[in-house]
């Protein structure tokens, strides 16, 4: 009997994960669809006339009338969100009004720099941190703790724009003709062009239409199309213009995740069946990773999701100081120059991003405590 229930459970488990996961992300339509009508009123609450920052501040009345009326721009603002909603239903996110491009095409080119930005500043983030906060916890009120969490608070206080600047003064000015300067700005360096993947391979692929296609989103991720292509120089250009951008991102996680992580540490290890591990004889490696890590990863995964939310809010920052073509430059551009359709369409996919993570950080629970999959 109790092999069978085992079995049933088993069973379960998987159906109950596919269920809660498709339930998840039905929920996460309304959220969508909230934020993308709250973007679509605030990015016309802006004061500011599209046709005066677009065309010039000398565009005649007839110019702007006419100009309001191709885009739209004249009917109500109810009516307005209908019609883009119901393109956007059918893949149509609009065209720039100032580059007059498909905004899908502009995403395909401008987010696989937010996107490597963000991989490396979280992958710097956790690499560095969780590791910092191990070690502060398991040496509590030594003079590495002591530092480490000072370090901590200094990190959470410093500013992404005046970290950037700050790094850019310091390896781009002072140590400029040294082996440790790194360029300032830019993502590769003048000179130095990755060549796409599907172009060394002599792929098929149909022409530039001004269509989505996923070759050209995978090409605009240099690390990976230089290692696919093994062009070395573009992908070692492309990791030098990287490191101060990641650095200043990942700047603010990293000090949050290193004070979880000290925090759930030192709860663990103050509990009873540490004590007893300890007493047993057990190696201490084995009782830190083992039997105490394990068990803190729960709130560290946690606020490493929420950290996710800094990152790609920080990467408007980031990429405006330091000139790197990404979402976050781009929506600063289209804030600017009121273009409403890029606004909308990079918003509301750093949005789903965003929502993703946060799937994806629930359904992680389940695999770190499996008392959770019974729920």
């Amino acid at each position: 009997m109790l092999v069978l229930l085992a079995g049933e459970i088993g069973c379960l488990i998987p159906i109950t994960m596919i269920q809660y996961t498709i339930r998840r992300m039905f929920l996460a339509i309304p959220v969508l669809l909230a934020i993308l009508v709250v973007v679509f009123l605030l990015a016309r609450a802006v004061p500011g006339d599209p046709c005066k920052s677009i065309l010039g501040e000398k565009a005649t009345a007839e110019t702007c009338e006419r100009f309001t009326k191709i885009h739209g721009l004249d009917q109500p603002v109810p009516v307005q969100l209908a019609i883009y909603m119901s393109n956007m239903l059918r893949g149509d996110f609009g065209d720039s009004i100032r580059f007059k491009r498909p905004v899908l095409l502009m995403l395909a080119e401008r987010l696989p720099m937010t996107i490597e930005l963000g991989v490396a500043a979280m992958t710097l983030a956790l690499v560095v941190g969780i590791p910092l906060g191990i070690i502060s916890a398991v040496r509590r009120n030594s003079a590495i703790d002591v530092a480490t969490m000072f370090g901590a608070n200094l990190g959470v206080s410093l500013p992404v724009f005046f970290l950037g600047l700050l790094l850019i003064y310091l390896f781009a000015v002072v140590l400029r003709d040294t082996p440790f300067s790194l360029p300032p700005s830019g993502r590769l360096s003048p000179g130095v062009t990755p060549t796409p993947f599907f172009v060394y391979y002599e792929l098929a692929v149909e022409p530039n239409t001004g269509k989505f296609y996923l070759y050209q989103f995978i090409a605009k991720l240099y690390i990976l199309n230089s290692i696919l292509t093994k062009d070395w120089l573009v992908l070692k250009d492309t990791l030098r213009h990287l490191i101060l951008p990641a650095i200043a991102l990942a700047t603010i996680p990293l000090a949050i995740i290193a004070r979880m992580t000290r925090s759930s540490m030192l709860e663990i290890l103050g509990l009873d069946y540490i004590r007893t591990a300890k007493a047993k004889g057990l190696p201490p490696r084995m009782v830190i990773m083992k039997h105490s890590f394990r068990n803190a990863l729960l709130p560290i995964v946690t606020i490493a999701g929420l950290q996710m939310a800094a990152i790609l809010g920080g990467a408007v920052l980031t990429e405006t100081i330091f000139s790197l073509p990404g979402v976050g430059l781009s929506v600063y551009e289209a804030i600017t120059a009121r273009d409403f359709p890029v606004i909308q369409g990079f918003v509301v996919v750093i949005a789903a991003i965003y929502v993703a993570f946060n799937l994806i950080v629930d359904l992680s629970y389940a695999i770190l405590d499996p008392r959770i999959r019974l729920d």
